[in-house]
């Protein structure tokens, strides 16, 4: 016999990326309220708007069916189409629980500039290619990022990261080396001592923590390459107009 209890009794999620929802879009990461999509079914030239079609296999005597829940929705901002699934279990003994994942898009636009070098632009664009596939990858891969980042542009010679983070902790903007700072207590830091030593372990972690290491990342990308990249291109085009007035360039600052 078949569980006819309500869907929010049994713990249903409903899908986050779904018609009159509000949420940050994983196409232009805009902050949005989704619209409903316009779906067309084969065998039919007919179109209706349509939010979640809902797929169940055979039952097999008293085991769960399998089931999956389609959800569909598009950004007003961007009009990208956003398709997640959500995997579970129905009938009788079943849960419910599902777990929720974005098929479409692969990856969110997360442009890196052309200022950052191409190893950390690598890492870090990998991990924003998992990072609704596994988190857990995504965060380990993005504390690599950032190790080298520190590392490389910071100056932290140290080998482990919470060391790292602690060097460049005085010299980072206060909203920035906060936000750093931060990483510490992603993936529960102080449950798992070699998370310091060994920034690519996976480690438990949610997905909106995971999201917070790139978003991280995107601060030290503008402090450490894009802004003194403008800075210098603007003092190259001061001095080349102070030379073609026969005056001396700039002073530099002092090291």
């Amino acid at each position: 016999m078949r569980d006819e209890t309500p869907p929010k009794k049994r713990g249903y999620q409903v899908p986050k990326f779904r018609p009159l929802a509000t949420g940050k879009c994983p196409n232009c990461t805009t902050h949005v309220r989704f619209e409903g999509v316009s779906a067309k079914f084969a065998g039919g030239p007919w179109q209706q708007m349509i939010a979640q079609l809902e797929i169940e296999a055979p039952s097999q005597g008293v085991n769960p069916i399998e089931a999956i829940t389609l959800s569909t929705a598009a950004c007003p901002d961007c009009g990208a189409l956003i398709l997640t699934v959500e995997a579970r279990e129905s009938g009788f003994g079943a849960s419910e629980l599902g777990v929720e994942y974005v098929t479409w898009p692969l990856r969110a636009a997360r442009p890196v500039p052309p200022e950052v070098p191409e190893h950390v632009r690598g890492d870090y664009s990998e991990a924003a290619l998992v990072l609704n596939l596994s988190p857990k990858a995504s965060a380990a891969l993005s504390r690599r990022c950032l190790q080298a980042v520190l590392r490389e542009a910071g100056g932290a010679n140290q080998h482990d990261l919470s060391k790292q983070i602690d060097a460049v902790f005085p010299i980072l903007p206060t909203y920035i080396g906060e936000s750093v700072d931060a990483i510490r207590n992603i993936g529960n830091f102080a449950a798992h001592p070699l998370k310091d030593t060994a920034s690519n372990q996976i480690l438990d972690v949610e997905p909106g923590e995971a999201e917070w290491n790139l978003e991280v990342l995107e601060m030290l990308f503008d402090f450490y390459y894009v802004q003194p990249a403008q800075t210098q291109k603007k003092k190259a085009a001061l001095d080349a107009k102070l030379a073609s007035a026969g005056k001396p360039p700039m002073k530099s600052p002092p090291p």
